[in-house]
């Protein structure tokens, strides 16, 4: 913590620049650092990446042997070295230059040689390692990692990137399907049975028979198509128990028996809250509608399932 907010009060002009540095960057942003600093590194460059600023790793000893023919002159380097002085990143920083690359440098030693050859150099502070010797990187790689961590979230404020766009970098494991939408999950065609208000209840048998894939309910629709009702079949047991048998009641209207004003969601929303809304109500299935309100898809319990949703309610 004290090394985290020595950092912050050494934070000035320079992270700024930085900042503005990226954002206007036309290439993509090289991470390099060597040892423990090279592994913080690694993990701003996967922030970075994973918040749509386009990034890549780049080993200071492998670019001196080849790899800095990955280097495109639009680039911008992103070095940590707490002491200034990594021989390798020393020997690194001019051929970076002469590629037309800027560099940009998270050290503690502001009179060091790297930070000579650097454009813009962040001060991360100077605090003892909290090693017992004082020796092992400890305090210097959290403040790097913070201030990288802040710079890269500086730029996606900047970017003003959206939900929307941090989930096409998340599309696996839970992360990836709290950022789903509907519109990714519903069934659309036949496999999401309609009918019409005024069509008689043997139509609801027929279009849930027809459905490729096992369907529980049925929109019901006006004729444009908007969301009026939604029949289940818990609907349909329910009603020929009463009835006596479904002969009794095939032809009665799917407006007399349908349930009006259902709840609903649209092709937009996230699937998290179409569960959420499915949970609260105790219910397997739920009619999905564009913005104009027409029935777009049906959302059923069992693919969500089938997606690694958990139906259960949350603890």
């Amino acid at each position: 913590m004290q090394a985290i907010e020595a950092a912050a009060d050494a934070l000035a002009d320079a992270f700024v620049d930085a900042v503005e540095c990226i954002v206007s960057c036309r290439g993509r942003v090289a991470v390099t650092g060597l040892g423990k600093a090279g592994l913080i590194g690694n993990k701003i460059q996967a922030t970075l990446a994973s918040t749509a600023t386009p990034s890549y790793r780049l080993h200071p000893v492998e670019a001196l042997h080849g790899d800095l023919g990955m280097i495109c002159p639009d680039d911008v380097v992103l070095m940590l070295s707490r002491s200034g002085e990594s021989e390798e990143l020393v020997r690194l920083a001019p051929a970076l230059k002469r590629s037309g690359c800027e560099i940009i440098l998270l050290t503690a030693c502001l009179q060091s040689r790297l930070a000579g050859l650097s454009d813009i150099v962040i001060d991360i502070g100077s605090v003892a390692e909290a090693c017992p010797l004082g020796l092992a990187p400890s305090s210097s790689t959290a403040a790097m990692l913070a201030v990288g961590d802040a710079l890269a979230l500086s730029v996606m404020e900047l970017k003003n990137v959206q939900a929307e766009h941090y989930a096409r970098f998340h599309p696996g494991g839970a992360l990836g399907r709290s950022l789903m939408r509907v519109s990714q999950i519903m069934r659309t065609g036949d496999d999401c049975p309609r009918v019409g208000e005024n069509d008689p209840l043997r139509a609801y048998y027929d279009a849930v028979l027809r459905a490729p894939r096992r369907a529980g309910a049925a929109s019901v629709v006006d004729a444009a198509g908007r969301l009026v009702g939604f029949f289940t079949h818990g609907d349909l047991f329910r009603l020929t128990l009463s009835a006596g048998g479904f002969v009794g009641t095939a032809e009665r209207p799917v407006s007399e028996v349908m349930i009006r004003s259902p709840k609903r969601v649209r092709v937009d929303d996230r699937v998290a809250d179409a569960l959420a809304l499915m949970r609260r109500h105790r219910i397997d299935e739920l009619p999905v509608v564009d913005e104009a309100d027409r029935v777009a898809g049906l959302l059923d319990v069992q693919d969500l399932i089938a997606h690694g949703f958990s139906v259960f309610d949350e603890p």
